[in-house]
């Protein structure tokens, strides 16, 4: 649901792009408008920079009240999209574990962020990035299996922050290219929606050209369905107003609608899918830690081969990459605490952090966690520390205790977001330059092949090879990165991995 080195382009998420940066005014940066109280600075005070930032509590407090408000819809998406998949073996993860790992890995990584990197910047599962787990990994393996790639990414992005070479791998990767990918995961994150809500299926038994129709039959029919389309029409009626905190407020009025239905109308409980709407016995529980540690770091080596890993790998990475530098720039910009030379403050730290992230997202199975460039909302309320995400974090361990509440959403209440987040992902593409064909094909085949195939690796390794493949042609080869090389010829090897086997012998 994606890190983006270019402090120019558009600040957006492959994962969590969800809702618009809120614009912080000059009013409020004015001197008069963010002086701190006089009196003698407190600890906490002091530690955070709180008045030396010209913010106060209070400000913190509103700003991480407004952050949490605006990224609590993780708290149904992450557990829809993760619980509705199931890996090699028929097995689907327990949607009250998924709600209970997902607000725990916010809650303490947010808190850590808070306290490390001392920046308004909160952290949950990433959109995209869970794609990628559901879609991508699951299927080839088992979930352990899955989750112990991804802790193998945050290792991975932990030890390239440390070297300093995650900047030399965002910098390879030409503009375009990211933003392609970015876009692609858009519209295939809006297709998952539209396939989980019932609004698009699958033809039975269909070998033809027409392999998905209109709803069930051809046609839209069922309670369900009518739920998932009020949904979306209410999701961008209030992106339209942009309205703050839309994505949750769609969620949540959507969900009630269901319930009411599901009460009055004859539905058969397989018509909603996995989850059913309906009014829990109790609103507050004991969370379930079934999940935490639910991993095998070396266990997909076992299902699928060397290579395949390496792209499943490279592809989380990514994904993870150019999300997270965008989100940061983006997040610090908003609350101007760039330095002379526009430079984040701890960038090194805060990264570091962020891999962390990741691999605390694979440990506790609910996929790999990332930065948010929801954070944004909280600087507009004034935010400028990390003490609001201390609030934010706090307010994520809270959650834990709310589990029935999160599992009574159905997939037609929370699909309309993930429509809404292909919707502003898809508003990247303006950023490409489709004049240039040696930019514009590997960009056009990066976003088609990933719907197509229901596949970001598959997408990205598509423009990839096309962009490699262009410039040699154009006699341009001395202008491609050694890194763009090596990363064309491993795909290149991934397309081809069937007749080499054959050609090797090994099948």
């Amino acid at each position: 649901m994606p890190d983006r080195p270019d402090p120019t382009a558009p600040v957006g998420r492959t994962e969590d792009a969800v809702v618009p940066a809120p614009t912080v005014s000059s009013e409020a940066l004015s001197p008069e408008a963010v002086a701190p109280a006089p009196g003698r600075l407190g600890a906490v005070d002091r530690y955070f920079s709180i008045s030396a930032r010209g913010s106060d509590f209070g400000r913190e407090i509103r700003g991480g009240f407004a952050t949490f408000f605006t990224m609590a819809y993780i708290l149904v998406l992450n557990p829809i999209i993760l619980g509705s998949a199931e890996d090699k073996f028929g097995n689907h993860l327990s949607g009250p574990q998924l709600v209970t790992a997902t607000a725990l890995v916010a809650a303490v990584m947010t808190i850590v962020m808070g306290l490390g990197g001392n920046l308004p910047l909160a952290l949950a599962a990433g959109l995209g990035l869970n794609a990628v787990a559901a879609f991508q990994l699951a299927p080839l393996m088992s979930w352990p299996d899955a989750m112990g790639l991804i802790v193998i990414e945050g290792l991975l992005i932990c030890v390239l922050v440390v070297t300093g070479l995650r900047e030399a791998i965002m910098h390879a990767i030409p503009a375009s290219l990211k933003q392609a990918i970015s876009v692609g995961i858009g519209l295939f994150i809006a297709f998952i929606g539209f396939v989980d809500a019932g609004f698009v299926s699958r033809i039975p038994g269909e070998t033809g050209s027409v392999p998905v129709q209109l709803g069930a039959t051809g046609h839209l029919s069922g309670w369900p369905v009518l739920v998932f389309c009020l949904g979306v029409l209410l999701t961008v009626a209030l992106l339209a107003r942009k309205a703050k905190g839309a994505i949750l407020i769609s969620i949540v009025v959507t969900t009630v609608v269901a319930v009411v239905i599901n009460e009055i109308a004859d539905i058969a409980p397989a018509a909603w899918g996995l989850t059913v709407p309906a009014v829990p016995d109790d609103l507050v529980a004991a969370p379930d830690f079934g999940l935490l540690g639910s991993f095998s770091l070396f266990g997909a080596f076992q299902q699928v081969g060397v290579v395949t890993i390496v792209l499943l790998v490279f592809t989380l990475l990514l994904s993870d990459f150019f999300d997270t530098m965008g989100t940061v720039v983006g997040v610090t910009h908003e609350a101007g605490l760039l330095d002379q030379d526009g430079k984040v403050p701890h960038l090194g730290r805060v990264l570091l952090i962020d891999g962390a992230a990741a691999v605390a997202g694979g440990a506790a199975s609910a996929s790999s966690a990332t930065s948010y460039v929801e954070s944004t909302a909280g600087v507009g309320e004034g935010a400028r520390t990390g003490f609001a995400s201390l609030v934010t974090g706090g307010l994520f361990a809270v959650a834990l205790f709310l589990t029935p509440l999160a599992t009574i959403v159905p997939a037609q209440a929370a699909a309309p977001a993930l429509v809404a987040v292909g919707f502003l992902l898809m508003a990247q593409v303006r950023n490409i330059d489709w004049e240039k064909y040696e930019i514009a094909i590997p960009a056009f085949l990066t976003i088609a092949v990933m719907p197509f195939t229901y596949s970001i690796t598959n997408g990205i390794g598509a423009g990839f090879v096309a962009y490699v493949v262009i410039r040699v042609v154009l006699g341009k080869a001395r202008e491609i990165h050694w890194l763009l090389w090596g990363t064309a010829a491993l795909f290149a090897v991934y397309f081809a991995i069937d007749p080499i086997e054959q050609l090797l012998g090994v099948k």
